[in-house]
């Protein structure tokens, strides 16, 4: 008699193995679900713990489960959406339509706002996920709050947000940054992901998704510190580049469609708890500058929960996941990919033009001072 199945040696047991994991794994998610669930129908509603759900592995599972966490997180009420004013349903074509319109309606109620390249990246993922009702008003929060510095009408305050890339990676390895640095590549490569939230970069819909359950459960600076693990995990890569701005400009703006996105996202988290935005390097007029942005006077975006700040949620899980020794190793893990296929907007696209250039010019004179005090 042939034991090996009966000991875990044969092909029995890879079957079992395999069939054991995916009960495992379906499990964990019922279980996840279940917890969405019961957050969302506590009285109030625990979004401290939609946050965490947010923040770990999966995010938020499905968009059917985003289009009643994602108002939670930016506590928008959905039982009193306003109408949506735009041209009758027989005259559209559909989401191109509903796309422009999201945005003039943004615009036109907030006339503080600018249209800036790159938006509409953003609200055409609102729009495939909840809805144009809905995405309307999540899109209108996030516009005075989340992306408000990247709707001023110059430039400076994204400028000065893009320029805290090179400091978090200086915190982590120091020899990369010294390696761009002497490239001269600036940060140039980067804009699109900051202020698409990577939404334009990214070719696979259900990664995008993912990164947006992270950023809304997060800090407005969250988009950063991921910008900042990605170069950090290409780090073999840009340093076997030439040491010059062209070819690291090269490598970089090519954004791999493989990244490890839970890995990362969990470095994200554990970097922004090791090097928070007000301890990173300041000069004095940096700090001025800091400070006029929307993203350090947050105090205004009251959430439902008193115990939701993103800093505590961050702070509570990467402690819990990583053991003393962990919390500042390096090594980021490697490698997987789909398809997003991107809607041809009228009008609207991501052409980072010559004005945008100027973003770069000083890439090293500021990392913002952000209080931890946000979201009391």
């Amino acid at each position: 008699m042939d034991l090996r199945s009966a000991e875990g040696d044969g092909p029995t047991s890879s079957r079992w193995d395999g069939g054991a994991e995916k009960a495992d794994f379906t499990a964990k998610r019922k279980k996840k679900v279940a917890e969405i669930y019961q957050a969302l129908n506590s009285d109030p509603t625990d979004v401290a713990a939609l946050r965490r759900m947010a923040i770990s592995e999966g995010g938020l599972l499905t968009d059917e489960i985003r289009q009643k966490v994602w108002p939670k997180l930016l506590n928008v009420n959905t039982s009193d959406l306003p109408p949506i004013s735009g041209m009758p349903d027989e005259q559209r074509e559909g989401l191109q339509e509903e796309l422009i319109d999201i945005i003039l309606l943004v615009l036109e109620r907030n006339p503080q706002l600018h249209y800036y390249q790159g938006y509409h990246d953003i609200v055409v993922t609102f729009l495939l996920v909840v809805g144009e009702r809905l995405a309307t008003s999540l899109v209108e929060k996030l516009s005075t709050h989340h992306l408000r510095d990247f709707m001023d009408p110059t430039m400076d305050n994204t400028k000065h947000i893009l320029n805290c890339l090179m400091p978090i990676i200086d915190q982590v390895n120091p020899e990369l940054h010294d390696f761009m640095q002497s490239a001269e590549v600036g940060t140039i490569f980067a804009l699109s992901w900051l202020i698409t939230w990577f939404g334009h970069v990214l070719s696979d819909f259900r990664h995008v998704v993912r990164l947006y359950d992270f950023f809304l459960a997060c800090h407005p600076l969250m988009p950063i510190y991921f910008a900042a693990v990605i170069v950090l995990y290409r780090e073999q890569e840009v340093l076997d580049c030439d040491c010059d701005m062209a070819s690291v400009h090269h490598l970089l703006s090519q954004i791999p469609q493989d990244l490890p996105y839970e890995t990362l996202i969990s470095r994200a988290g554990d970097l922004f708890v090791q090097f928070p935005p007000s301890k990173l390097a300041l000069d004095a007029a940096a700090q001025q500058q800091a400070e006029k942005t929307a993203a350090s006077t947050f105090k205004d975006f009251e959430l439902a929960s008193a115990q939701q700040r993103p800093d505590t949620v961050l702070r509570q899980r990467f402690r819990g996941l990583l053991r003393p020794d962990e919390r500042t190793k390096d090594v980021l893990t490697k490698p997987r990919t789909n398809h997003f296929v991107k809607l041809a907007v009228m009008g609207l696209t991501v052409a980072l033009g010559a004005a945008a250039l100027a973003v770069v010019k000083s890439a090293l004179e500021w990392a913002p001072k952000f209080q931890l005090q946000l979201f009391p």
